[in-house]
């Protein structure tokens, strides 16, 4: 057709002729049309045939991702565990706890795992009822101003949208706090309240620790009776030669000792925190389980007398691509004293540079060593373990088995039972005299166990926080922190030192920079200036609380500098001395002196016979605290120790508002409630 439309194109060809050569043209072409399509179609026959025959090969089934199951019913149901026990943890102890309360089923006839919220699908929760005998139990420490964890967070918010149907779970929660902070255990507070809203039924009452107090001991207490409501509600008893009164873990070793003596080197871990030779290859993102190696660019004591080292160091973050803004905090990783390191390897005999690891017992277990392995004693000990704070009970009891001596076995006995004698002589004898691992294998002669169970017990060295003293407006490639160091004399005589304060006064910047390398990483905070520089704002930071406003005064003098309004910023310090401790004179007189602080107000306590403090600054102000709160709608910033300034100040403002808004004690305390609520009244407090 195409060639006779085609030929209708030519009118200048005759009739005849043109009949002619349409039989002539018609023959030729459509041998040819015909060989061409005939070739096209059996080579996109035989084309298309084999790619339909591809899925016809034997397949790959397609199966859950193996790099984590998310189901912990499968996982409970191919283990053979009845009770789970989830930890929202954020420096360990959640996680230490949850790991005592599975390891105390084996005691009940009962089999427990401890298990991380984050690795799991929490929807789960309403088939835990497939399993006999099943339970929930949730170990939820409260983070900051009543946050959760960062690794109970997607709990957290499966909780406040969830609409699940939980009737068939049994639970108990134990909540870890601590008073000095406004929201006391407000995660443990909200799991349990919320679970019972979801038809969830309570099987013990709600446990509220206090680490202000005797965190242990609120643990014990709680433990002693939460197991015996357990053994009632299902039926069972304790088995094993102990008395149930006592409840106590079995001496069941989790972890079992594998020494390497022909090893590769470059497969050992030397302190990295995650990723196998992490630090000598560096890559982004950077984060608790990745971080990041900064060298220490500036390290300067900031007092000029007094007995306290108080400290400004500077981070060089340069193409690591991290981002921070003013109000963040800094992780670092410290490393624990090399002295501290090698007694506990004499006192043990033990060769510390043995490579060894520790490796679960437990096959299905996500958790496959207690730290990175395989590594040596040395650097466990150095960098993963917590050597100096003193340890909880379960480690003592656990350790008493290795006393020789009769007396000293029970002593340590005695200090882990949940008598009100044995709790009394823990509190005196480890707490309050600040006993170390090391210091009681010193104050016990008899005590050796081996190095191996003494890492498995042990916890985690955590990172240590620090409010960031910079903006990253004015220095987008440094951090600048600002701390004091620790030391402090116990009852027994014993000079003890905090170890990441005392490890980064040795972080001095040297030439090639290997020995001033520290590990770090950025979290978050809402500590934030209003997002109108034209927001008044009153700050409140004595001592090293002064670290965020230093940034705070960075970037508001940095907008100010771009032409943006900047207007009232009232700010209260405090020192013990004038002349000793004054932190960032020099550069708060400049910001005063440039008009980026409107009010400087600094008090020296200890320089005159009555003690000032930040909160009499505060009264001494407080028309024009009231005026700033009240017309120019100011945003508060607190800053400092939790247990007295952040509540004396608190109340302070209770007394302006009640004054000066003329309102009685109740209607001040709500209304100061609601500037929290608004984001207008923040804290960054530590107790």
């Amino acid at each position: 057709l195409t060639i006779m439309g085609d030929a209708g194109m030519e009118p200048n060809i005759s009739p005849p002729d043109n009949i002619a050569q349409q039989d002539s043209l018609f023959s030729m072409t459509d041998v040819f049309l015909i060989s061409l399509i005939t070739g096209l179609f059996t080579y996109w026959f035989l084309f298309r045939k084999k790619k339909e025959e591809v899925p016809d090969l034997p397949k790959i089934q397609s199966v859950a991702a193996p790099v984590r199951d998310s189901s912990f019913i499968e996982k409970m149901k191919k283990t053979g565990r009845n009770i789970v026990v989830f930890y929202g943890s954020q420096t360990g102890t959640a996680e230490e706890f949850a790991n005592r309360l599975s390891k105390d089923a084996h005691r009940y006839g009962l089999r427990g795992m401890a298990a991380d919220p984050e690795e799991y699908d929490l929807s789960d929760l309403s088939r835990l009822s497939e399993i006999d005998k099943s339970l929930a139990v949730f170990c939820m420490a409260t983070y900051g101003e009543g946050d959760p964890t960062d690794n109970a967070q997607d709990f957290y918010d499966w909780l406040q949208e969830a609409d699940a149907d939980l009737s068939g779970l049994r639970f108990a929660v134990f909540g870890l706090g601590n008073k000095t902070y406004e929201h006391f255990n407000a995660m443990g507070k909200y799991v349990d309240k919320r679970l019972e809203e979801l038809g969830a039924q309570r099987i013990f009452e709600l446990g509220l620790g206090d680490d202000d107090g005797n965190l242990e001991e609120d643990f014990i207490t709680w433990r002693e009776q939460f197991w015996p409501a357990v053994c009632e509600h299902f039926g069972v008893e304790a088995t094993g030669e102990e008395s149930s009164s006592t409840f106590f873990s079995f001496l069941i070793r989790q972890y079992e000792l594998v020494v390497h003596t022909d090893v590769n080197m470059n497969k050992v871990y030397t302190g990295e925190m995650g990723r196998l030779k992490s630090y000598e290859n560096q890559k982004p993102p950077f984060d608790a389980k990745n971080p990041f190696l900064a060298q220490v660019t500036e390290n300067r004591k900031l007092n000029e007398g007094g007995e306290r080292h108080l400290m400004h160091l500077e981070l060089d973050i340069s193409n690591s691509k991290i981002r921070y803004e003013s109000g963040d905090h800094v992780a670092v990783y410290p490393a624990n004293d090399s002295s501290l390191v090698n007694q506990i390897g004499e006192i043990l005999g033990t060769d510390l540079d043995m490579i060894m690891s520790l490796n679960n017992l437990d096959e299905e277990s996500n958790k496959k060593h207690p730290f990175p392995c395989p590594t040596s004693y040395r650097t466990a000990l150095t960098y993963y373990l917590d050597i100096t704070n003193p340890p909880r009970t379960n480690v003592l009891y656990e350790l008493a088995q290795y006393a020789t001596d009769t007396g000293e076995q029970e002593r340590l006995r005695k200090m882990a039972s949940s008598a009100a004698e044995g709790k009394a002589l823990y509190l005196s004898w480890v707490v309050e005299a600040r006993r170390n691992i090391l210091a009681i294998l010193q104050d016990m002669p008899s005590l050796r166990p081996p190095i191996d169970h003494l890492c498995e017990l042990l916890p985690r060295l955590q990172a240590r926080y620090y409010s960031i003293a910079s903006s990253s407006k004015v220095h987008p490639n440094a951090i600048h922190i600002c701390a004091v160091t620790v030391e402090y004399e116990t009852k027994t005589g014993r000079l003890n030192k905090g170890v990441a304060t005392n490890w980064l006064k040795n972080k001095v910047p040297d030439e090639n920079g290997s020995n001033s390398l520290v590990p770090m990483y950025i979290r978050k905070s809402q500590f934030r200036l209003p997002f109108k520089p034209s927001t008044p704002v009153i700050m409140i930071g004595p001592g090293t609380g002064i670290a965020p406003f230093i940034g705070f005064i960075q970037e508001r003098n940095w907008l100010k500098q771009q032409g943006k309004e900047v207007v009232d910023a009232f700010f209260s310090a405090a020192c013990l001395h004038e002349r000793e401790d004054y932190l960032y004179r020099e550069e708060l007189a400049r910001f005063h002196q440039e008009g980026v602080l409107t009010q400087l107000n600094v008090a020296f306590s200890r320089d005159q016979a009555e003690k000032v403090y930040v909160q009499h600054l505060l009264k001494k102000n407080k028309e024009n605290i009231w005026k700033l709160i009240n017309e120019g709608n100011a945003h508060i910033y607190v800053c400092g120790d939790a247990r007295n300034m952040a509540r004396d100040v608190q109340n302070t403002f209770y007394e302006i508002v009640a004054e000066f808004g003329n309102m009685g004690q109740p209607q001040a305390v709500d209304y100061v409630k609601k500037l929290m609520t608004k984001g207008r009244y923040s804290l960054d407090v530590w107790s």
